[in-house]
């Protein structure tokens, strides 16, 4: 009775258009966030070859690859994805290990995050996030009846996700495995984890945090220069000193786009993790509110189609959406947070609007994959009003 009542209000689209066109909103402001935050920086470098328009370009082709990756992705149903689950988590595992190998990996900025293509730098860690949503939603359905176990449910899961965290720490890559672990237990506990368990979870993990964070002396000052950037501004603190700077300078609409001053040369890595601090002195609180706006919106979208999965019983299905929506959402938090100086400073980019390769093919990856859990809900509740 629901879904004819639903077919008699209004005819089923096909897909979700909101998304569509919400992940359309921030992949075209990226492009010209991106050009505006690395001009100065592309015109000033030899690398680039002093052109302007090096990473504009580059964005753009890593967009267009990406939307043909998303085009894939979406033709493949959801049993497909389910019964390669093992397969894809075992291959980004495979991925990550190739990475630490010597002469394999190539090493930018103190990390060995990356394998040569020869034209692009593939980033295995950016893919491994949607493998690892693939795999723990499969997971937590085959084990649906374990969840309440130590040994049979919790343990086997535990176990992959330390090794998995060893692989990306000897990057290293903290960033990475902190979004990778939440999406991981999100999904553990959105399939119906028990309580206690998932509360040991949590303190094993933040006592294992602290751990990283003591024991690391380069993590250390990164928790000491976020905790007081202006103790040494031109150290320690100097890529949040001048984000910081950044919001202050855009005040509630902006300096107006392309008028930052800010990345001439004194904001490091403006075009990739600290995007949102050009944002913020361009555009300034309303832009930001608005990018803020659109990814709360995507979160809600990705949710909302879970729920509708799960009501039809498509519980992989339904585990997935939730596990992307966890996935974009907190990785998009924690990169506002770095930006504005709440959280310490990590390597990650804003979601489908930062300039890098990897990261805008594997999240259009994901959009897709959400949006073809849609289009089989869809079919299925077609199916339902027949």
């Amino acid at each position: 009775m629901f879904y004819t009542d639903v077919k008699a209000r209004a005819p089923l689209a096909e897909y979700d258009q909101i998304l569509v066109w919400l992940t359309v909103l921030l992949l075209g402001g990226g492009l010209v966030m991106v050009y505006s935050a690395s001009i100065a920086i592309a015109e000033g470098s030899r690398a680039t070859g002093h052109q302007p328009m090096h990473y504009l370009v580059r964005h753009g082709i890593f967009i267009a690859v990406g939307i043909v990756l998303a085009a894939i992705a979406f033709q493949i149903p959801m049993r497909l994805w389910q019964q390669s689950a093992l397969s894809l988590f075992l291959f980004g595992l495979a991925l990550l290990a190739l990475v630490l190998i010597p002469g394999v990996g190539r090493e930018v900025n103190g990390s060995q995050r990356w394998l040569s293509l020869y034209v692009v730098n593939l980033q295995p860690s950016e893919f491994m996030k949607l493998f690892v949503v693939i795999y723990a939603a499969d997971y937590t359905v085959r084990k649906a009846a374990y969840m309440h176990s130590l040994r049979r449910g919790f343990l086997p899961m535990f176990a992959v996700m330390l090794l998995t965290g060893g692989l990306l720490l000897g990057e290293p890559d903290f960033g990475a495995f902190a979004v990778i672990t939440v999406i991981a237990m999100g999904i553990l506990f959105l399939g119906g984890m028990n309580w206690r368990l998932f509360a040991g979870l949590i303190l094993m993990l933040l006592t294992g945090f602290l751990l990283l964070v003591w024991f690391s002396p380069y993590r250390m000052q990164r928790v000491i220069g976020f905790m007081d950037p202006w103790a040494d501004p031109y150290g320690k603190g100097y890529q949040l000193s001048h984000a910081l700077i950044a919001f202050g300078r855009g005040e509630w609409f902006g300096v107006g786009l392309g008028a930052s001053v800010e990345k001439l040369f004194y904001l490091p890595e403006a075009h990739t993790d600290f995007l949102l601090a050009v944002i913020a002195e361009e555009l300034g609180f309303a832009g930001v509110a608005m990018i803020v706006l659109l990814f709360a919106w995507i979160v809600i979208r990705a949710f909302a189609i879970g729920r509708r999965a799960a009501v039809l019983e498509r519980h992989f299905a339904a585990l997935v959406a939730h596990g992307i929506g966890l996935w974009i959402g907190v990785q998009a938090i924690i990169n506002m947070g770095v930006n504005m100086g709440v959280l310490p400073t990590k390597g990650l980019t804003l979601p489908l609007l930062s300039f890098g390769g990897s990261a805008i093919a594997a999240t259009c990856c994901a959009v897709a994959v959400l949006l073809r859990v849609d289009w089989e809900n869809r079919q299925l509740m077609r199916g339902l009003t027949v």
